[in-house]
């Protein structure tokens, strides 16, 4: 739905419309004919946005996931960490918090000592 074919297609529906509206007075009939239009391509663009964004998030799920195990270090049970329960995520990041500040504070002691 956003090809350069579909712009053009919904550019001339609406120069269609517009220009039929001096035959039918500009009448709320004529008003409700694209108005109606308007609001079921949105209703239905929705559903097709929605489920393009669930698949891209799939996909750069898969890539991590296999990022992860690529690498040796890496810990494996954070490959399906978007299934655990918010308060295992919420845990698993203050924990991963905690491990990220611990080397830049162990060589802050060391810069101050030396």
């Amino acid at each position: 739905m956003g090809s350069p074919l579909a712009f053009i297609s919904s550019c001339l529906i609406i120069v269609l419309w517009a220009s039929t509206g001096r035959a039918y007075r500009y009448s709320d009939t004529w008003q409700l004919v694209i108005n109606t239009g308007t609001s079921v391509v949105t209703f239905l663009m929705v559903f097709i946005l929605q489920y393009t964004q669930t698949r891209d998030t799939q996909a750069m799920q898969l890539k991590l996931d296999e990022l992860l195990r690529a690498v040796k270090r890496a810990r494996n049970e954070i490959i399906a960490v978007e299934d655990q329960s918010d308060e295992d995520i919420l845990a698993l990041k203050e924990e991963l918090r905690a491990i990220n500040s611990a080397p830049a504070d162990a060589s802050a002691e060391k810069a101050q000592a030396g």
